[in-house]
């Protein structure tokens, strides 16, 4: 698998990434794997090349970074991994639980390392924008985790691009470290980012990973227009009702079956394939709870479209309404 650089660092990652949301023992999602579980999925994703590995410390409550920081060192040496993680979502109670303020942040990267049983992380990412805390505040606190050690660079999440060069800006002007990467919500149901956000990346030299390249499974055919649902996922993950599910979404369903049918191949497979060819794509973060997934995700890496079947997979999209910043 080819190895490639994240934005303008000297940071090299696989051209996949690997999420490990999926991964956690006594999760309360009913399709996440416990690690006994998920272990034939890791060693066959590093068999493969891949290096990359992103998680937060809200998937299931932190159990997913334990899972990660269990299961790589079977597989890769520390100096071998890039380990992404984040910061935002409450994980203690009462008010400063969660957020961007100094004090949750230097909390979190703490009990992020201590779950992972790292003593630093390749890319910590704030993983939504905080409209009750000033930016300033949050790059420093950032700032100082990188110049401590806890953090090789770091990176953000969904949010508008306003935001983004805000805080870029802000950390110009007082010589901290800046985000080298934006993990943004964006698949063939979902384009928006393509207006502001990605052109934004490439002039600024900012390496993208985009979440859900699958849209959470609709991609690869979980869900029908009639409203039958396919998976455990599928039946359970309310957060895709919330961003998917539209007509003209089936519209661009469909026409990814027809394009798949055509060369014989998985949807999934195509799916992905078409974000790999998408300008400023690094590495899209794919997830996988079957061995199936992952060569799925795998074959697209080397997967290569038409101009004809890339416009051809595009036409039916309709403009959508801001999803994935919450």
């Amino acid at each position: 698998m080819k190895q490639v650089r994240l934005g303008n660092t000297g940071l090299r990652v696989s051209r996949l990434c690997l999420g490990m949301m999926s991964y956690g023992n006594d999760s309360d999602r009913p399709w996440v794997l416990d690690e006994e579980a998920a272990e034939p999925i890791i060693k066959r994703a590093v068999e493969a090349g891949i290096t990359f590995f992103d998680t937060a410390n809200a998937y299931s409550q932190g159990t997913s970074e334990v899972a990660t920081g269990r299961l790589l060192p079977k597989f890769l040496s520390r100096d071998e991994m890039v380990v992404a993680t984040k910061v935002y979502m409450p994980m203690t109670p009462g008010p400063n639980g969660g957020g961007l303020s100094r004090k949750h942040i230097m909390s979190a990267i703490d009990a992020s390392l201590t779950r992972l049983g790292m003593d630093y992380v390749d890319l910590y990412q704030i993983h939504r924008w905080s409209y009750g805390t000033p930016i300033e505040e949050t790059m420093e606190a950032l700032n100082d985790i990188v110049r401590a050690g806890k953090a090789r660079y770091i990176g953000a999440s969904s949010m508008f691009a306003w935001q983004f060069m805000k805080a870029q800006q802000v950390a110009k002007e007082r010589g901290w470290a800046r985000f080298i990467s934006m993990q943004n919500h964006y698949n063939l149901l979902y384009r928006e980012e393509e207006r502001e956000m990605l052109p934004m990346c490439i002039d600024q030299g900012i390496g993208v990973i985009p979440w859900s390249p699958l849209a959470r499974g609709w991609l690869a055919g979980t869900r029908t227009r009639e409203g039958e649902r396919r998976t455990t996922r599928s039946e359970t993950d309310a957060f895709q009702d919330v961003l998917y599910g539209a007509a003209e979404d089936f519209d661009v369903i469909d026409r990814l079956a027809e394009v798949a049918g055509a060369r014989g191949l998985p949807q999934a497979q195509v799916g992905l394939a078409w974000l790999l060819h998408r300008p400023a794509v690094t590495a899209p973060i794919v997830g996988a709870t079957k061995l199936s997934h992952l060569e799925d995700a795998i074959a697209a890496e080397q997967t290569d479209l038409s101009e004809e079947e890339m416009a051809r997979l595009e036409e039916p999209y309709k403009p959508h309404p801001v999803l994935g910043h919450q």
